[in-house]
């Protein structure tokens, strides 16, 4: 993994996760720890309202948090409601935090590659559906990371389990001083979960 991103982790690992946020995060240890075990593939899909921010931070640094921990065969995905585009800050916050980020195309919904690592193969993120056909039709657990996507996906097709993880949308920052610092922290909080999630696997 690349330094910087070694040097973020450190200080993640130091946030506490609270006891109410460790029942809400262990339906999804559960999940990880059952398909081990089973030795199958261990597909999970974030799903929020536009997939432009909480998705994708999931996604990223679940998909990160799971090769630090050396967790084998998890596969990330992100997706919403409906599709928009990756917000620039996001991509912006991650950079700061240690990840190599391309932007491979200049569209109104850009793809990006994601890289914590100068030799494994990068997080590809773009703004879709849910049920995109990019993303899993099967074998996955649907991760909701807001209330809106929670609300308005009351059955997500293909899902062997729903698991409402949910997080505050940084975007209510947007355009005001505290934007930076907002988007720094969430990014951190989702990270500090991640960790704690794929530290409770036993391999």
């Amino acid at each position: 993994m690349f330094q910087t991103l070694k040097n973020s982790i450190k200080q993640i690992a130091e946030i506490k996760v609270s006891d109410e946020r460790k029942e809400v995060l262990k339906p999804l240890a559960d999940f990880i720890q059952s398909k081990l075990e089973q030795k199958k593939i261990i597909n999970l899909n974030f799903i929020c309202t536009h997939n432009s921010r909480r998705s994708h931070l999931s996604q990223i640094w679940a998909q990160t948090m799971a090769e630090y921990f050396g967790v084998k065969n998890v596969f990330c995905y992100s997706g919403g409601t409906e599709a928009t585009a990756l917000f620039p800050k996001v991509a912006e916050t991650l950079m700061k935090q240690g990840f190599e980020i391309q932007k491979l195309s200049e569209t109104e919904n850009p793809v990006y590659a994601v890289k914590f690592s100068e030799n494994l193969h990068p997080v590809i993120c773009f703004s879709k559906k849910f049920d995109d056909d990019f993303n899993p039709k099967s074998t996955f657990a649907a991760m909701m990371t807001c209330d809106s996507a929670d609300e308005n996906c009351p059955l997500v097709f293909g899902a062997e389990k729903r698991i409402p993880i949910k997080y505050d949308d940084p975007n209510k920052s947007d355009g005001t001083s505290e934007m930076g610092e907002t988007y720094f922290n969430r990014s951190f909080e989702i990270a500090s979960e991640m960790y704690y999630v794929f530290s409770k696997i036993r391999k």
